[in-house]
């Protein structure tokens, strides 16, 4: 539940620790004009080249998000027509470096606005530097210290700190935490408070609206700490969002923290934004740093592993560093910035390095479609016949409106076009048991249907996922780059936020549960043993498989047919519990016979 969350003062602005200058030059390339930074940052072959992306010639304007060493860094770019010798061209970027200690991006994106102004007066001059002397006086760091971060985060606001990996040093008891609930929108956003018109979070609408049923394998890659490589074009400040976005929805909530083994991968996964072909020798360490970590042995020392080597999110416009597969383990290209116009929606490419795709579910994709129906209504969903009789007989609990009963026809939203080739084909097995139950019984289908639905509907349930009454557009955003969006216009992205949380969440706390009803198990049979036996017995080094049924996949929300759902469940078992785990999908059985 780590959203960066700014003050409700709208003049609180984090303090800088660097601000430069970058032009192009004909003949030496980038380089840095002017420059103020504090002691021991090191500026000089750094900030140009990660403030300046490959393909930005292309765009005129651009915001670029990156990392370097402890600080966030946040440059402008502005390009305007020149003269011939100068190549018709003039190119700049004024940036700034952030104290990563604020949080995923140091809050850098509340100087946004500014950076942006300071670029539109210098492209016409580049020797009026003063504008850039008073920046930097005004909001410099006045010592190299890292800021209290309890002191500048209003209150109940989630402070994003430096994440260690979740750990615990004792066994937990089998009640803690079961009263916790997800992360809410209106945790994330206390009354009072706002987004700033460039919070990497407005963009979270989008992000689910680029990716489409995609969005769930790579939250599940995510969850797993995956190395993700998002290539794209420029201009690259939507695809920037998209990373802190994803960093931010595939974050463990606090509520489930407790459940967790000692071993268990850092809390959120570290967002790396635009990176290059300068950072290659970062991601190398990186790769030998995740190497080192897979073959240490279980200790306390683990306690000062930090998040270097446990994944990764970046992205990229060298597509050189798509050719290093050893390098990541997710690769994401996104469609060419043309592909907008296509006739057809052109989705996102997900792959593995070694070029096996990786497709949503078919639970994935039902499960987008009520999301997205959320999206694009204000009213509640409308009542099934199901729940009117249920409400007619006295059934209290199923008084509340269903989700499940829409369908295509009832909203053109909900007809996603074009997701053949994002989505997994039907499977002989699921195919069989449909026809199969709907010659056996229908109703007990319907039942699955059911359940399934009331599932959707619960992580729904209290949020605001429809859209703002007077929705802000991105030209109106880059009119006025100080003015603060409302409270209640951010509720449709603190949803979207808390339905990810609520879904990992559901993951974690279900497969907590079997680990603990089979130790509770194997703690009742060791004891028998040993009053059976009048003595103590050695324990037995090989921890015990996990075994998870079917229904316990349908209860986590995944594909019971899924074999990468199921793979998905014995590697969440096995980093987030130190578990392994026997996953039985679906089946179709005829009088105890399994036929597929």
């Amino acid at each position: 539940m780590t959203l960066d969350l700014p003050s409700n003062q709208p003049d609180h602005l984090p303090p800088i620790c660097a601000l430069f200058l970058i032009y192009f030059d004909t003949r030496a390339g980038y380089t840095i004009a002017w420059k103020r930074s504090l002691p021991a940052i090191e500026l000089e072959g750094v900030v140009e080249y990660k403030s300046l992306p490959s393909g930005l010639h292309t765009v005129k304007e651009d915001l670029i998000y990156f990392v370097h060493e402890d600080n966030a860094g946040l440059s402008a770019f502005v390009n305007a027509p020149a003269a011939e010798e100068s190549r018709n061209a003039r190119m700049i970027a004024v940036g700034i470096l952030v104290p990563l200690s604020y949080g995923r991006l140091g809050r850098s994106w509340k100087h946004a606005g500014k950076l942006k102004e300071m670029a539109n007066q210098l492209i016409a001059d580049e020797s009026k530097t003063q504008v850039l002397e008073d920046f930097w006086e005004e909001h410099k760091a006045h010592d190299g210290s890292a800021p209290d971060v309890e002191n500048i985060s209003p209150p109940d606001s989630p402070a994003s700190i430096t994440f260690k990996s979740i750990r615990t040093t004792t066994k937990r008891p089998k009640s803690q935490a079961r009263n916790r609930s997800a992360s809410d929108g209106t945790a994330l956003l206390p009354p009072g408070h706002n987004l700033s018109a460039y919070h990497p979070a407005w963009s979270l609408p989008r992000l689910l609206e680029t990716f489409g049923p995609l969005i769930f394998p790579i939250h599940r890659a995510a969850l797993l700490r995956k190395r993700i490589l998002i290539t794209t074009h420029a201009p690259v400040e939507e695809t920037c969002n998209f990373v802190y976005d994803l960093s931010v929805l595939s974050n463990i909530p606090l509520a489930v923290s407790g459940l967790l083994a000692s071993t268990a991968p850092p809390q959120r996964l570290r967002p790396l934004f635009s990176i290059g072909v300068h950072d290659i020798p970062m991601l190398e360490d990186d790769l030998r740093a995740s190497k080192a970590a897979a073959t240490m042995p279980v200790s306390e020392d683990l306690e000062d592993l930090d998040e270097t080597g446990r994944g990764w999110i970046a992205c990229t416009t060298d597509s050189i560093l798509a050719m290093k597969s050893s390098l990541y383990d997710v690769l994401i290209t996104m469609p060419p910035p043309y592909s907008e116009e296509a006739a057809q929606k052109v989705w996102p490419k997900v792959e593995s390095p070694k070029g096996v795709e990786m497709k949503a579910t078919q639970r994935d994709l039902r499960r987008y479609r009520t999301l997205r129906w959320g999206l694009t209504h204000r009213v509640s969903p409308p009542t099934s016949p199901q729940t009117t009789r249920r409400a007619s007989t006295g059934d209290q609990s199923s008084e509340r409106p269903r989700v499940t009963s829409v369908s295509s026809r009832d909203g053109p939203m909900l007809d996603i076009p074009d997701t053949d080739s994002i989505v997994e084909p039907l499977s002989w097995s699921a195919l069989a048991y449909s026809g199969f139950m709907w010659w056996a019984s229908a109703g007990e289908q319907r039942l699955h249907s059911d359940e399934e639905s009331e599932a959707d509907e619960a992580l729904l349930s209290g949020l605001s996922l429809g859209p703002p009454k007077h929705p802000a557009s991105n030209k109106t955003r880059s009119v006025s780059s100080t003015s603060l969006k409302t409270d209640g216009a951010a509720r449709q992205e603190m949803g979207i936020i808390a339905y990810f949380h609520r879904l990992t969440t559901q993951i974690l706390t279900t497969l907590s549960d079997i680990v603990d009803v089979m130790d509770s198990d194997d703690e009742r049979e060791d004891g028998e043993r040993l009053l059976l036996n009048g003595r103590d017995e050695e324990d037995d080094d090989d921890v015990p498989a996990v075994y998870i049924n079917s229904a316990d996949v349908v209860r986590m929300g995944l594909d019971i047919w899924s074999p990468n759902d199921h793979a998905f469940v014995e590697e969440v078992a096995r980093e987030y519990f130190g578990r392994r785990a026997q996953v039985d999908g679906g089946s179709v059985n005829v009088c105890g016979i399994r036929i597929c």
